[in-house]
């Protein structure tokens, strides 16, 4: 039986928000979600509470009841006037009870747990607080017992009221539907912010005075090996073999603030050329708060370095006292002029410098309302439950929703903002299990699986327009493609000023040291896995972290890898971005061929009246596209653009193909398997190259005319320049235009079916290939 076919589609929604109703008056804050409504309630200390021994002897805490929800305050030992400062939400929709009930316990042990009093409310007493109102003013409730008896001692301050996520309380506060006992500070709403990240450029110019281990060493193989945390980097060896080697070569680092590792330059001498054993002739140790930061193209001051003389086991004091004044002479500078790549460049939600002084105004503000997902399947095998939380990525600012526990169809009714300063920018949110739920001494180490990404690029909203979509989760798998359910989603973009907008897409792309002093690729990719390395181990040390599977799944760490579905998807898009030629060609082959006589003379006709008017070409071809993209406008697509399976070839791929795209590098493959995929590899690798070969001999035949490499063929083509030259001297260009497509148009019957003389004559050419081994 075939498997069903997925639906990836695009789905418009209409949520209950007021957002929607809202098109034209000012902008109001959560009108991008649905609002949820929650009994707060805010335990903020006691007093005069008596333990079984009197005053000071009790260890208290507070338990708030509200049907079959409970939840609990921090224990104090020993304590008869604890100050909590806690919040406690619990979502109005599951209240089953009209008493909420503040019960002030004592542990006795861990097993036993003796109440010292209790505060009783009516829900349908409790205020409702509309924002913006300010917050509702605690008060001292006295302490009543089991039996409803107010107690001679014993107060506790609280406040109670009701309201909605948009409350200020809300984001600190423990929440019934994301909260456990175990892992609770792991499951609230965060903001997290990346590092500044700075480009670290080094370059090494030349050394003196080195002192080399053996005196008698000759031809010495001298580099520098530069050290930033965990990253190593070395130059080439010096052509100068002696103890002033010389490099002028650059080495670029990523480093972020605040800067917590020094710049370690080492100067070494590699002794067997075939290894990699080196021994180090002195270095140096460079903080980077030192180091000069540059916003423009001017050059650092170049400065020498006094080396350190570095330590060699058993060596004896005489040798120790020798005076060592070995210099390492190097550029050093902190260049803030580039943009930190850390995403992949297709989906950059980011193109700032890292200098503010460089920032250009913002253009406007872009809104997202996470509202919930539906479908999602389970991702906790054992526990048979999923626990759910959305993290979204903009520019350097991060937002990770609260976790919705042990539900497929969570809701989580979010909104947050950020600054927009390029639309050629993309907005990413991506949905996580979260595995420090029940994951007890294991939570440090807990695996947060990915559920699926959805990514949303600017350019192609219109201004003040909400969207409200279901999103499909889509995720490959070793084993295929897989949908996980669906994403509600709710985005607006604000322009502040619509001149600006437009303008924004006349200024250049990137800042304008990547212009100025371009970096190459092969150092842009670099960097960029550095600077993703760094990020992702910043955000892993935040509370609740940002761990590095969640960060390199939002960066697209690995997008570069080999994959055969990349390749024949890529391998479709040209060929589609070609089909426009491939159809004109083919429609001139047909009027060149008289299929429609008529159309053929029309076609004739309208080119005379070129040549004869030349003054209405380009007026023409603009007025065509006008009246192009006025059509087009009519009918341009209301939804933004999302996934499509059949360019993606998800569906058309197999295992095999799969298996090899999700093996990491080095692979973990062996045998059988690597040689088959490598053969494999060979067979495509070895048609691309005669593809490549065959342009490169079509390109040299060009060439070749007058090279004279041919003699019989440069003196033909150079006889006929000369007999051009004369011919379009005395006729007219027009007519030469007119006989040359009088030419190409004649009717099939004055043709034969071969090559003409141009080609015969091309394809007779010499090409470098005869100098190919």
């Amino acid at each position: 039986m075939a498997k069903p076919k997925e639906d990836f589609s695009l789905k418009q929604t209409k949520p209950n928000i007021s957002g929607s109703k809202n098109t034209t008056g000012p902008l109001r804050p959560h009108d991008l979600v649905e609002q949820m409504q929650f009994m707060f309630v805010k335990i903020l200390k006691a007093k005069d509470l008596v333990g079984p021994d009197g005053p000071d002897t009790c260890d208290p805490y507070v338990e708030i009841i509200l049907g079959n929800c409970k939840g609990t305050t921090k224990i104090f030992e020993k304590k008869s006037s604890p100050e909590w400062n806690q919040v406690f939400a619990f979502k109005k929709e599951r209240i089953q009870t009209i008493t909420l009930e503040t019960v002030v316990r004592d542990k006795l042990n861990e097993v036993s747990h003796e109440m010292i009093g209790k505060v009783k409310f009516n829900i349908g007493d409790v205020p409702m607080r509309v924002q913006p109102d300010s917050p509702l003013a605690p008060q001292w409730y006295r302490l009543e017992d089991k039996n409803g008896v107010k107690l001679g001692a014993g107060e506790l301050m609280l406040s109670v009221w009701m309201g909605t996520q948009a409350d200020e309380a809300f984001s600190e506060a423990w929440i019934s539907d994301a909260a456990e006992s175990a892992g609770t500070a792991y499951t609230r709403s965060k903001i997290y912010h990346s590092p500044r990240l700075w480009y670290l450029r080094v370059n090494v110019i030349q050394g003196q005075d080195l002192v080399f281990r053996d005196k008698n060493r000759k031809n010495p193989e001298i580099f520098v090996r530069g050290t930033l945390g965990n990253l190593v980097l070395r130059s080439r060896s010096s052509p100068n073999k002696n103890e002033n080697p010389m490099w002028n070569e650059d080495m670029m680092f990523v480093a972020a603030e605040p800067f917590e590792e020094p710049l370690v330059l080492s100067v070494e001498d590699k002794l067997n050329p075939n290894k990699e054993e080196s021994v180090c002739l002195g270095k140096v140790v460079i903080p980077l708060q030192n180091v000069m930061k540059r916003v423009d193209n001017a050059p650092a001051s170049a400065r020498w370095y006094n080396l350190e003389r570095p330590e060699i086991a058993g060596e004896s004091k005489e040798q120790k006292e020798v005076n060592f004044a070995s210099k390492l002479n190097a550029r050093i500078s902190l260049d803030g002029g580039y943009h930190v790549l850390d995403e992949a460049t297709n989906y950059s939600s980011d193109l700032r410098s890292t200098v503010k002084l460089l920032w250009r105004p913002n253009i406007g503000l872009l809104e997202l309302g996470i509202l919930n997902a539906t479908g999602l399947p389970v991702m906790k095998g054992k526990e048979k439950r999923t626990d759910a939380y959305c993290v979204a990525k903009y520019a350097s600012k991060w937002v990770r929703t609260r976790t919705i526990l042990d539900s497929l169809a969570p809701q989580w009714n979010e909104q947050f903002s950020w600054d927009v300063y390029d639309l050629c920018t993309v907005l990413t949110i991506g949905v996580f299990d979260n595995g420090h739920i029940q994951a007890g001494d294991m939570a440090g180490k807990a695996f947060h699986p990915r559920i699926g990404k959805v990514r949303i690029r600017l350019s192609t909203l219109e201004s003040n327009r909400i969207y409200t979509y279901s999103y499909p989760l889509v995720v490959l798998q070793s084993s295929g493609v897989k949908k996980m359910g669906e994403i509600q989603l709710a985005v607006r973009f604000s322009c502040a000023s619509f001149f600006d907008t437009l303008q924004n897409y006349t200024q250049p792309l990137l800042p304008k040291m990547h212009y100025l002093n371009p970096l190459s690729v092969y150092q842009l990719d670099s960097l960029r896995h550095q600077a993703a390395f760094i990020t992702s181990l910043r955000l892993s040390r935040a509370e609740p972290p940002l761990r590095k599977e969640i960060v390199d799944y939002m960066l697209d760490v690995g997008s570069n890898m080999w994959s055969i579905r990349r390749a024949k998807a890529n391998y479709d898009r040209i060929l589609d971005l070609l089909s426009g030629i491939f159809a004109l060609i083919k429609w001139f082959e047909q009027i060149r061929n008289w299929k429609s006589p008529a159309a053929t003379m029309a076609f004739y006709f309208l080119f005379l009246v070129v040549v004869f008017v030349p003054k209405l070409t380009l007026s023409t071809i603009f007025l065509v596209l006008f009246l192009v993209g006025v059509w087009r406008c009519i009918k341009r697509p209301r939804h933004p653009p999302h996934l499509d399976a059949k360019l993606s070839h998800v569906d058309t791929t197999n295992e095999e193909e799969l298996d090899e795209e999700f093996d990491p590098l080095p692979s973990k493959k062996t045998g059988e398997v690597l040689k088959r995929r490598y053969d494999r590899l060979r067979g495509i690798a070895g048609r691309m190259q005669v593809v490549l070969g065959d342009l490169a001999t079509q390109g040299e035949r060009v060439q070749s005319l007058l090279s004279w490499r041919d003699p019989r063929a440069t003196m033909i083509f150079v006889c006929f320049c000369l007999v051009a030259c004369f011919v379009t001297y005395v006729t007219p260009f027009r007519y030469v235009l007119i006989l040359s497509m009088t030419y190409v148009l004649r009717h099939p019957r004055f043709r034969v079916g071969f090559p003409s003389v141009v080609q015969n004559f091309l394809r007779r050419l010499p090409a470098r290939t005869d100098s190919m081994l």
